[in-house]
């Protein structure tokens, strides 16, 4: 359990099919509940992917240095780009073992949940298609309005605004 946001993040990525081809999505979650932080998509997989995501989470939180990020091995979180970004923001990486995914369990379950919810057995006309769709479940469902059992039923969003709230 991450006591407070902005302190472990877990980032990944995954791909979705579409009609003109594969797209890739790059996530950044905040594990402190499960919110969206971060993302990203692109025809192409390569370290540009993720640093985008993580420079939109960058962007939104402004976290303090400290802030540790866990991704697994893949080549792009490996990446000297990538690390250099890291490095930059004042982030510590932490990396899966290898061929582990259990390690970055809660990003593998929420690219779970988002395909049994909204790519199962679909395939997007278009990347076009497919990048509004993803976007508006993630800012208007996901982080803002789907229950969680982990988080009480409640969403992301409503679990770090009671956080946020004075006792």
């Amino acid at each position: 359990m991450v006591p407070m946001p902005n302190k472990v993040w877990a980032a990944d990525i995954t791909t979705i099919n579409t009609r003109e081809g594969w797209l890739h999505l790059a996530i950044v979650l905040d594990l402190f509940a499960r919110r969206v932080v971060g993302w990203a998509m692109s025809a192409r997989q390569n370290a540009d992917l993720p640093i985008a995501a993580m420079i939109m989470a960058f962007d939104q939180r402004q976290p303090a240095a400290g802030l540790i990020c866990h991704t697994d091995q893949g080549s792009v979180y490996g990446s000297k780009d990538y690390r250099t970004m890291l490095e930059e923001h004042g982030v510590r990486p932490s990396m899966s073992r290898r061929g582990n995914c259990h390690d970055n369990a809660v990003v593998e379950s929420w690219f779970s949940t988002v395909k049994n919810e909204l790519t199962r057995h679909r395939i997007f006309a278009t990347r076009a298609a497919a990048i509004a769709e993803i976007s508006d479940y993630i800012e208007l469902y996901y982080n803002l309005r789907r229950p969680h059992q982990t988080l009480g039923y409640r969403s992301p969003i409503e679990v770090e605004k009671r956080h946020a709230m004075p006792n």
